[in-house]
């Protein structure tokens, strides 16, 4: 019996992909037990994952979002 123990990530379409080596196991009938238990994401003092203005800065660099020009203020009734 041989132990593995690795840290994977599911993709968007919600599936978990892995590649496992088995040396001098090729031809042969396997059990896997599999044990999926998620990890705590670490996050700075505010609250933020760790790293996520790294993975996320210049996401909009392509389509960045434009603010139109500001329109006339309301014209109201004066208060009596």
């Amino acid at each position: 019996m041989e132990t593995m123990k690795l840290r994977a990530r599911v993709g968007e379409d919600g599936l978990l992909k892995l590649e496992l080596p088995t040396s001098g196991l090729a031809n042969r009938d396997l059990e896997v037990v599999i044990v999926m238990q998620p990890l705590e994401e670490a996050v700075d003092e505010y609250g933020w994952p760790l790293g996520f203005f790294d993975r996320t800065y210049g996401a909009l660099a392509d389509d960045p979002i434009e603010r139109p020009p500001e329109l006339a203020p309301d014209v109201r009734d004066e208060i009596e």
